[in-house]
């Protein structure tokens, strides 16, 4: 009889072997260009999303020497726009306020990658298109179809689905191999880690 712990490990290797390797090198270099013009790097996500991308703004700063910056680790920001603006504005209105400008760009991590029509992460939508009126790039790890992120984006990487009960698990699983897998890319990283 087989596990839930073999099939879901089961999975991660699918998972692992029909990535899109090719968007993660594309991923690099942009993110490596990104730092010679000297962009900022806004991480945008929501739920486990949220908590990725803060541990992403550490890596990408640290360890590539990318200033970037996620709007939810100020929670005395983001709760006060969500009581006086409304969800929907707190990242677009952010990024206004942070002056982002074409050199800079936002890097979604998202399981579903916004949807408007299934009022799914409706801030990330405003927010990347308020990204596109401001000429930013546009990156992400997302999953599912990879949702309105997909559509807009310049490089997106979909974590293939493999098991429609797992997606979310799967999809915020892989944010954090890519990243890694771009923190610890020769062309990104200039600080070793420590171990």
């Amino acid at each position: 009889m087989t596990t839930h712990t073999q099939t879901f490990f089961d999975e991660v290797q699918k998972i692992a072997a029909t990535l899109d390797y090719a968007t993660i090198e594309t991923l690099a270099n942009e993110l490596a260009a990104l730092r010679d013009r000297e962009g900022r790097l806004f991480m945008l996500g929501v739920g486990g999303s949220a908590a990725n991308c803060a541990h992403a703004v550490n890596d990408f700063r640290k360890l590539c020497g990318i200033e970037t910056y996620a709007p939810t680790d100020n929670v005395s920001e983001l709760t006060a726009r969500t009581n006086d603006e409304g969800w929907h504005t707190v990242f677009s209105e952010w990024l206004k306020v942070s002056r982002a400008r074409e050199k800079d760009a936002v890097f979604i991590f998202s399981v579903g990658g916004g949807n408007l029509e299934k009022n799914v992460s409706p801030n990330l939508v405003e927010a990347l298109k308020e990204a596109k009126l401001r000429g930013m790039k546009v990156f992400g790890v997302v999953g599912r179809d990879g949702g309105y992120t997909k559509k807009v984006g310049d490089v997106v990487v979909v974590v293939p689905t493999v098991a429609d009960d797992r997606v979310t698990p799967h999809a915020e699983a892989f944010q954090a191999v890519v990243w890694h897998s771009l923190v610890s890319h020769p062309t990104l990283q200039i600080q070793q880690t420590k171990w």
